[in-house]
Formats: structure tokens, C-alpha cells, sequence
């Protein structure tokens, strides 16, 4: 069957046929007002333009009628005569009639069956924003549930160790031909066996159960997320055919170009800015592109371009609009508005910005004449009103030959983006997640603590061949004091004033997150300009790069901690890459690291240097972790030395070995954590 190429105009067309009846009939009721009636001429003009844009010239027509009908009325409490009402309700009739036989059949069905097929009425239906914040908040609450089950598992885990544990108490005993004794150890055996079947099976399903509902509720929420969100992009298209359109009926050459066409919004919000943005590109191609031979003249390119930029400024974003064309004639608007008594003739030296506010207000049109895309003033007040009801701002910037840029500021909403996701250890040791848009992440980097350089106001690195100011991230969130000599993994962000490098701890990859305002009333950094929930429901804040670029640029020159302790740690393991790992994470904390392949070496160079740590390995070829710390245990020199265990080996055998030797610790290589590690060794530096 053919695409439906009025697929999104009949639903909206309606939508505006029942505003305007409504209008007209409380006009013919309660009589005419100027603001009633200047917004039902924006209705119109609005109609007209959906019109144009689907080639529906009849339904363009009869709303064009209704503009000269209502346009005398539009500065007066004239009350309109009834038989006026009648004729603009009777156009209103006419342009219902013409949307009901809008079907897909107008299109060219590919085939005879497809002409042969009942054509069903297609609409539009979008998700109510409501409900869908529903959908989410309930998925989040199951995951919470699930993630408590998936706690069970590792009880059901232990349960089975314990098992595996008595299994293998008895298996000896029932080697030694202990079943004559009744109730004996190879009676018991099998069923020590069973059980430790029942468990790892049971387990087994538990942990496929929990993860496939984990995948499942994951690719839920992202369905219901997507359903609030469309594309900027889908708009680019009917401001494309509006470009052409309006350049033909013209006879202008004007192309254009859209760009950040993937940033996705909420689709009320999209639906608002739709007819705002087709007037915006109307206005550029009627009143700011000059005719082909005016152009030349000027030594400027033949063809006209219009651009429509959608981007993120901080908490907001912004659709930016913008013509390489004459720019707004700014007299001319002066002269219009002394003309209708809508400028004091002592105002009359308004300067260009008040002249813009009037000309934002409606009502003023420097066209010399009426047509279907220009000349009654009321396209910019359509802009206005459709961002005022999204609580936004409407920003112009024109220049005499140069063109004009019309900014539409759009406040916090749900948006969809591309992040770079971090890791920042706070003082308590804990871990917070956050993110940062990706198209402000310039490169990553490693720093070390000698390419900092500490002046005021604060820190600063060298970053193609020019320096740019430094603060790590968990400095700019909450002022956390930060160590003078550890090495960084960086960040540099570009922002609106400028670029800096942000120190992380991690990097956890990039991501597509729905970014949320913050709560009404809650008061949170500058440097934040939104939420996001990570898989879970949890909270995660959206970091904004300007804020960034500014918290680094002012500095911080007072937040320096003193170096960590002098004496160095001694890292002793036969595994190279353990031996990288660990000396990677201690000198990213500010330690200095020396490493010994083995305890016999450990031992030799314990007798010529101090230390304020040892991390050992266990298993190791001749001397073993276990053995090398009771020696140090018995040298009265090195009793006192903190060591710690870090092993393959987690049996509760094990750990309690490492306990009588004199361990201060034990950390598994198989459940290693970086922030575990710094917390454990942090006290026993001191």
C-alpha cells in the first residue's frame, strides 16, 4: 500500500479546524476582542501553512479567506456581523469536508488490489505523557525487586560452597570404610552429593531467570522512553519542502540545511515547535532572501541558505534559525509601527532591540502587499506564543545585509543524548557515576603529576601546545581536597568560554541516556544540568560542560592535600600484568610503588629500604605469600609492617590462614575492585 502523505497533517489539521470553530463561536457569543481574534488569525495562518506544505492549495485557500475576513477586526472591539461568522464557519465546513476525503488512495496505490482494499483513516497517536512516566516508574520499582533477588542467588551461592565444604569433609571419611558404622559417613555422602546438585542447579536457573528479566526490563524501558521522544530531524523535512515551496511561489533560489537533527525531545514538545519553526523558515525565504539578480549585486552567492540548528546550551536547548539573507530592515518595522500608533512618536528613537520586541508582539509586516506568505504580521507572533507555552525565550539577532538568526531557548525536558560515562570516588570512599554530553568530550588523556602545573588561580595542563586550567571532577561537584601528586585520566571539555581538563578516576564508556530536569525547588550545582536513571531506577546527574569549563577556569588553589605518606608501597608478585595493575592504582592515588617478582627479593630489598605497605601474592614460585609474611612477622624490624594478601585463592581455609600469619587484609583477584583496594590500604598508611 502507498505511504500516506498526510499521514501527520489530517490530525493536525483537525486539531486546528475545532480550535477555530471554538473561537468563532465564543466571538459570535461574547463578542469580538483584539487578543481573541489575533489568535484566531494565528490559528489560520498556521492552518494555511500545514496546507501549503502537503500541496492541499483549497484548504491553503479557505484559510486565507478566513485571514481577510478576521484581519479588519484585529486592532478593534468591532463586534463582527453574524453573516461574517457565518462565512468563516462556512470555510470551516469546507476544510473539514476536504480533510475527510484526504485518504491514501490520492497517492498512487502501488496496485490494483491495493485501490481494491478499504481504506482505513490513519491518525497519530501519541503516548500519554502520563502514563508513560508510569510505564518507567514501574519498571524502575521491579528492577529494585529484582536486583534484591539477585541477592539471593549469592546466598544460594554460599549455601552451595557449604555443601561442597561438608562434601568434602566426608569423602575421606567414607574412603576409610567408615559405613559400618551406622549413619556413617558413605551413607551420608550421597546425600551430601544431591545436594550439592540441587543447589548449583537451582542456582544455575536462578541466575538465567534473573538475567534474562534484567534484559527484558532494560529493552522495556528503553521502549517507553522512546515513546516520549522524537527526533528534531523529523522536522527537517517539511522545513525543507517549506523552504522550496515559499522560494518557488517567490521566484527565489534558497536551500536548506538542517543540522543536530538526532537530539530527541518529548514529542509534545516537538509538536509545539513544528509550526513555529515553518513560519520562522517562511519569514527567512519571503523577507530575508533577496531575489537572484539582488544577490549578485551585492557579491553575495546566488543561491539563499537557511539553516535550522538544533543544539544543547547548558540545561536548555536551543533550534536555532538562521539566514544569509537581507536581514530585518529595522526603519522600515519603525515606520509601521508609528504608522499604526503602535510606537509614541516621542519613543520613535527605540533602539534595535525594543524594535524587535514590537516586531516579536505581531501585528507589524514591512511587505508591501498581502500574499499567502507574507503581509499581515502575524508570523513571529506564532513563534512567540508557541515557545511562550513551552516557558521559553525567542532571541533575535539581525544585521543589515548580512541576515538575520532567530533563537528559540527552550527550557529542561526530557532529551535524549550520547554521553561519556565517568567514575568519581567521593571522600567516603563510595563511587558516583555521571555523564557528560559527548559532543562537548574533545580527547581523554593521562596526566601525570608532573605535567600539572599549580599557579593561580588554580591548576592548569598543556594541551596542544597551550594550557588550559585543570580541576579534577569530584573538586568542581563538592570541593574535595585532592592530592598535589597523583597521576589523572582526563578529560578535556569544551564548553561556551572555552576548554579545561576534568579529572576522573574511571571511564566506564559512552552511553544514550534520557536526561531529566532536577525537581522543582532543589538546589544543586551549576555544574549539573539534569538526570538520568541508570538500570536500576538510580538517579545519575548529566554534568553540564559550560559549568565545567567555568568551575575549572575560576580555580581552586586552596584545595591541594599535602602529598600522601613518603614512604613508598612494595608491590610482590609473579604476574606482570598484577604487578602493572596494582603499581597503575597506587601511583593514580598519589603513592610511590616499587614491585619484587618474588618473596626472596621482597626480603632483599626490605633490608636496604623502608616501607609504609606490602602487597604479596600468595601462590608464587619458591617462597609463598603465607611464608613470607611470618618471616617478616619474626624480623623485629618489619613486625609492624602492614601486609596485605591479594591471591586467586578465597577459600574460608585461606582466608583464616592469611589471619595466623599476621595479614591485615585479603582481597580476592577474582572480585577486584580499585575503590576496595584504596579504602582497605588508605588506613594502614597512616
Amino acid at each position: 500500500m502507498a505511504k500516506d502523505p498526510y499521514k501527520y497533517f489530517r490530525p493536525e489539521a483537525r486539531a486546528l479546524v475545532d480550535k477555530f470553530a471554538k473561537g468563532v463561536l465564543e466571538l459570535e457569543k461574547d463578542g469580538a476582542s483584539t487578543a481573541a481574534v489575533q489568535r484566531l488569525l494565528r490559528v489560520a495562518h498556521t492552518l494555511k501553512g500545514a496546507a501549503h506544505v502537503v500541496k492541499q492549495a483549497e484548504i491553503a485557500k479557505r484559510a486565507h479567506a478566513i485571514e481577510d475576513a478576521l484581519s479588519p477586526f484585529r486592532d478593534t472591539t468591532q463586534s463582527i456581523a453574524r453573516e461574517q461568522i457565518d462565512a468563516i464557519l462556512e470555510h470551516l465546513d469546507g476544510i473539514s469536508s476536504q480533510l475527510v476525503t484526504l485518504t491514501p488512495a490520492e497517492a498512487a496505490p502501488e496496485s490494483a488490489q491495493a485501490r481494491s482494499e478499504p481504506q482505513d483513516d490513519p491518525r497519530t497517536v501519541r503516548a500519554d505523557i502520563a502514563e508513560t512516566d508510569a510505564v518507567l516508574e514501574g519498571v524502575a520499582e521491579v528492577h529494585a525487586l529484582l536486583n534484591g533477588l539477585r541477592g539471593a542467588t549469592q546466598g544460594m551461592e554460599q549455601s552451595r560452597h557449604l555443601a561442597e565444604l561438608l562434601h568434602a569433609q566426608l569423602a575421606p571419611l567414607a574412603a576409610a570404610g567408615n559405613s559400618r558404622q551406622p549413619g556413617g559417613a558413605n551413607r551420608r555422602l550421597p546425600i551430601v552429593e544431591e545436594l550439592c546438585r540441587k543447589f548449583g542447579g537451582i542456582e544455575r536457573s536462578l541466575t538465567s531467570i534473573i538475567d534474562q528479566m534484567d534484559r527484558e526490563l532494560r529493552q522495556l524501558r528503553e521502549t517507553a522512553e522512546r515513546l516520549r521522544l522524537v527526533a528534531v530531524g523529523s522536522l527537517f523535512v517539511a522545513l525543507e519542502r517549506t523552504t522550496r515551496d515559499t522560494a518557488r511561489a517567490l521566484g527565489k533560489r534558497v536551500v536548506f540545511e538542517g543540522k543536530g537533527g538526532d537530539i530527541r525531545l518529548d514529542s509534545h514538545v516537538v509538536e509545539t515547535l513544528q509550526s513555529a519553526l515553518i513560519q520562522i523558515v517562511r519569514n527567512a525565504v519571503a523577507h530575508g532572501i533577496e531575489l537572484e539578480g539582488e544577490r549578485t549585486a551585492a557579491g553575495k552567492p546566488a543561491v539563499g541558505r537557511v539553516c535550522v540548528h538544533a543544539s544543547r546550551r547548558g540545561p536548555r536547548i536551543v533550534l536555532e534559525c538562521r539566514d544569509n539573507g537581507r536581514g530585518v530592515d529595522l526603519e522600515a518595522v519603525r515606520q509601521v509601527a508609528l504608522q499604526r500608533g503602535l510606537l509614541e512618536r516621542t519613543a520613535k528613537e527605540l533602539d534595535a532591540q525594543g524594535l524587535v520586541r514590537m516586531l516579536l508582539s505581531g501585528g507589524i509586516s514591512t511587505s508591501k502587499t498581502v500574499t499567502d506568505v507574507s503581509g499581515r504580521g502575524i508570523g513571529l507572533d506564532v513563534v512567540r506564543e508557541a515557545v511562550e507555552r513551552l516557558g521559553g525565550d525567542v532571541v533575535v539577532r539581525t544585521g543589515r545585509g548580512v541576515g538575520t538568526t532567530i533563537e528559540l531557548v527552550i527550557p529542561p525536558s526530557l532529551a535524549s543524548m550520547d554521553v561519556l560515562l565517568i567514575e568519581t570516588e567521593e571522600a567516603d570512599g563510595a563511587v558516583s557515576t555521571t555523564s557528560v554530553p559527548l559532543d562537548a568530550v574533545r580527547s581523554t588523556v593521562r596526566v601525570a603529576a608532573g605535567e600539572i602545573s599549580h599557579g593561580s588561580p588554580g591548576a592548569a595542563i598543556v594541551y596542544e601546545r597551550k594550557a588550559i586550567p585543570f580541576m579534577p571532577l569530584a573538586t568542581a561537584l563538592g570541593g574535595a581536597r585532592w592530592s598535589a601528586a597523583r597521576h589523572w585520566t582526563v578529560i578535556v571539555v569544551a564548553g561556551a568560554e572555552g576548554t579545561a581538563a576534568i579529572g576522573v578516576d574511571r571511564m566506564r564508556g559512552t552511553a544514550r541516556i534520557v536526561t531529566r530536569p532536577l525537581p522543582g525547588g532543589l538546589v544543586a550545582s551549576p555544574i549539573v544540568v539534569g538526570a538520568s536513571l541508570d538500570a536500576d531506577g538510580n538517579p545519575q546527574l548529566v554534568l553540564d560542560p559550560d559549568g565545567l569549563v567555568a568551575a575549572a577556569q575560576r580555580g581552586d588553589p586552596v584545595r591541594l592535600d599535602p602529598t600522601p605518606p613518603g614512604l613508598p608501597v612494595l608491590v610482590v608478585d609473579d604476574s606482570m600484568t598484577t604487578r602493572m595493575l596494582e603499581q597503575s592504582i597506587l601511583e593514580s592515588a598519589g603513592y610511590e610503588v616499587d614491585v619484587a617478582v618474588s618473596a626472596e627479593e621482597a626480603l632483599e630489598i626490605l633490608r636496604h629500604k623502608r616501607y609504609a605497605l606490602i602487597l604479596v601474592d600468595v601462590e608464587m614460585p619458591g617462597m609463598d605469600g603465607f611464608t613470607f609474611i611470618e618471616r617478616i612477622r619474626a624480623d623485629p624490624a618489619l613486625r609492624d609492617l602492614p601486609a596485605i594478601l591479594v591471591t586467586s585463592r578465597s577459600s574460608p581455609e585461606d582466608c583464616q590462614r592469611g589471619l595466623d600469619v599476621g595479614a591485615n587484609g585479603h582481597i580476592v583477584k577474582s572480585e577486584f575492585d580499585q575503590s576496595e583496594l584504596l579504602a582497605l590500604i588508605g588506613p594502614l598508611m597512616r
